[in-house]
């Protein structure tokens, strides 16, 4: 039983996507920053081990249960995504010089009148969104295609935001969507991807079932000659128009002279060209395109395909106005988005989280190092170190899976507690916790010790994505832009 699952149901899902980044009932969003460890095989508990990949080739993520739970081990913090940092969004197409470009038709992937060859662009798409069907200037307006001149090359670029349809000395016809402005341009424009909007007074002045454009199908013969006015354009809608030039006994051109409104199918028939004077004329095909709900512009989301949602996420320095939940001495490997997790049982709502565990230290000798092993003597517990903060003489860290990691020599995920000595297996250094209860750099010690501020396992890992290790400085910004596609 044939069936397809239409591409409104994707821009639905954008929809209802963006939407609860703002709804009162919303979802609260994180992008999490995870692996400050090398990538490598590991040894688990029971001796056998798995293969993470390596840094130079980071593992592709599985979508899988225990992809899920894993990624919690690790997260080294984390920091809000607010309805700011999100934006439907399409694939960025800059207008380029001798560019042959799709324009907009309504019936892509139909079959093509009289036969069974399906509707295709030129670039060979078979579906509108996968047509190049428009635009963007180095002015940073969008366009749209409404005509490329019988599939010639783009050679002068549109320019202007005039709600008229602009004609280019190329031949080809364009329609104004809308700019991005400097704040767009600056957080939702990447290498591929660029915000999408609708321009409110290019939508106030669309009208629905409106007609601009006649392709010729076939130019017919045995016309006569001239430019035949008046000739009607049939349908559900009202009042359209358009003046036939026949050159040679064949149409050689359409201008739609009244463009009408409420079209959703429309003809120009052979028999009213021959009624506007074009005598004897036989064989012509003109297939009128019908333009989108509301007309051109109406809804520039729809129109140009945005199933497409960019979450722009800044990592600044250390976060300063949210001290101790991100560290700049370590690196990250690993990024997600989470939804709806919990610190401390309850939702989470702070700007920023702290993902590892931390370590009040009484006393120490030496300097812990990143990435090194840890224990503690009588519990048997075993830890990474995320970082080493002398000055406040706090030691972070995470437990993993694996051996040498997190688990012990029982194969058990131990927890560090009580006053009992910590040493690093590369540095040498010692520590002896704290057991005091207090605040240090904005970290809440219990007895000397400071639960993640990320709740393991709560919430929805909803994307992640591994790559290679990313150095991060003081005074240094992480730009991340996350493409969700629908």
């Amino acid at each position: 039983m044939p069936a397809i699952i239409t591409n409104k149901f994707r821009i639905h899902n954008s929809e209802q996507f963006s939407e609860s980044f703002s709804e009162s009932a919303a979802s609260v969003y994180y992008l999490a920053m995870g692996r400050s460890y090398a990538f490598s095989t590991s040894t688990r508990p029971d001796g056998r081990t798995e293969a993470e990949g390596s840094d130079t080739s980071a593992p592709t993520p599985i979508d899988s249960i225990q992809e899920e739970f894993y990624s919690f081990d690790d997260f080294m913090a984390a920091k809000k995504v607010t309805s700011n940092d999100v934006s439907f969004s399409i694939p960025r197409r800059n207008w380029t010089t001798g560019t042959v470009y799709d324009y907009y038709r309504h019936d892509y992937g139909n079959f093509v009148t009289g036969g069974t060859t399906v509707q295709s662009a030129n670039s060979g798409a078979v579906t509108l969104f996968d047509a190049t069907f428009y635009v963007m200037s180095s002015d940073f307006n969008i366009y749209k295609v409404l005509d490329n001149n019988g599939n010639a090359a783009s050679t002068v670029e549109p320019s202007g935001t005039s709600n008229s349809i602009l004609t280019t000395g190329d031949g080809y016809k364009w329609k104004y969507m809308y700019s991005l402005s400097a704040a767009q341009r600056q957080n939702f424009l990447s290498t591929d991807f660029m915000a999408v909007a609708t321009n409110s007074t290019v939508s106030s002045a669309a009208t629905d079932g409106a007609v601009n454009i006649v392709k010729i199908k076939t130019a017919g013969s045995g016309g006569s000659n001239g430019s035949h006015t008046s000739v009607p354009i049939r349908g559900d809608g009202s009042s359209g128009a358009a003046t036939v030039t026949v050159s040679g006994g064949a149409v050689t051109a359409v201008t739609v002279t009244n463009a009408g409104s409420g079209y959703t199918f429309a003809y120009i028939r052979n028999a009213d060209i021959v009624t506007a004077g074009a005598t004897s004329l036989s064989g012509s095909e003109l297939d009128v395109i019908i333009e989108p709900k509301g007309g051109h512009g109406f809804n520039a989301v729809k129109e140009l395909g945005g199933f497409f949602v960019m979450c722009n996420v800044n990592f600044e320095g250390t976060e300063s106005s949210n001290s101790g939940d991100f560290t700049v001495g370590q690196d990250f490997r690993r990024i997600a988005l989470l939804r709806d997790i919990q610190t401390s049982g309850s939702a989470s709502t702070a700007t920023t989280l702290r993902g590892s565990k931390a370590i009040l230290l009484a006393s120490n000798s030496g300097n812990f190092t990143v990435d090194e092993e840890i224990n503690q003597a009588s519990t048997g517990a075993v830890g990474v170190v995320v970082e080493w903060d002398s000055s406040n003489k706090i030691l972070y860290y995470v437990q993993t899976r694996h051996n040498d990691a997190g688990a012990d020599t029982n194969g058990n995920l131990t927890a560090f507690s009580g006053t009992n000595g910590i040493t690093g297996q590369s540095s040498s250094a010692t520590g002896t916790p704290s057991s005091s209860t207090s605040t240090v750099d904005s970290v809440s010690f219990s007895s000397g010790y400071a639960a993640p501020e990320i709740d393991a396992d709560t919430g929805d890992v909803l994307y992640i994505e591994n790559r290679s290790p990313i150095t991060r400085a003081a005074d240094q910004t992480e730009n991340v832009k996350l493409i969700i596609e629908f």
